[in-house]
């Protein structure tokens, strides 16, 4: 069988997760919201969204030396302490353990976002994992890669 696009398959589904994605991106400042959505699609292997939210970052105007370090967060100076917060956290609830996302971390974001920010957050990582696991299902692939720029 080969694989299913979902949006037509199960198309008034599929437009609730369009709405949510709006709220989302409403909710959140673009640069955290992508930043979020880039590390969480790297844990995942969703090709198609790392590739995404990759562009979306540089169209946000990051930096490409940042983008390229969202997979080393960790051991990186380009992330300020709110976008650490937000990659650990995002992180936490996408490798859940049978602890949940640590109270001291809970902690942290929240006073970090706030309650309101915090549920969005909550709800940002929760639609991409959703939306990695549809593009991995999927199959789903960028478009052609760039060619490499001849002169560096």
């Amino acid at each position: 069988m080969s694989r299913i696009q979902i949006n037509k398959t199960s198309g008034t589904g599929y437009s609730k997760v369009i709405a949510l994605d709006g709220y989302v991106s409403e909710s959140l400042d673009p640069a955290l919201k992508d930043l979020i959505f880039l590390r969480v699609s790297q844990l995942n292997g969703c090709n198609y969204c790392v590739d995404a939210h990759a562009v979306d970052l540089l169209g946000d105007g990051v930096p490409q030396r940042k983008v390229l370090a969202v997979a080393a967060w960790h051991h990186s100076e380009f992330f300020t302490p709110r976008e650490r917060v937000a990659l650990e956290f995002a992180e936490a609830l996408t490798r859940l353990t049978s602890a949940g996302v640590p109270d001291e971390l809970w902690a942290r974001a929240g006073d970090t976002f706030g309650e309101k920010e915090l549920g969005d957050l909550v709800l940002a990582v929760g639609l991409i994992n959703l939306w990695n696991r549809i593009g991995v299902a999927a199959l789903l692939q960028p478009e052609a890669p760039l060619e490499a720029s001849p002169e560096r």
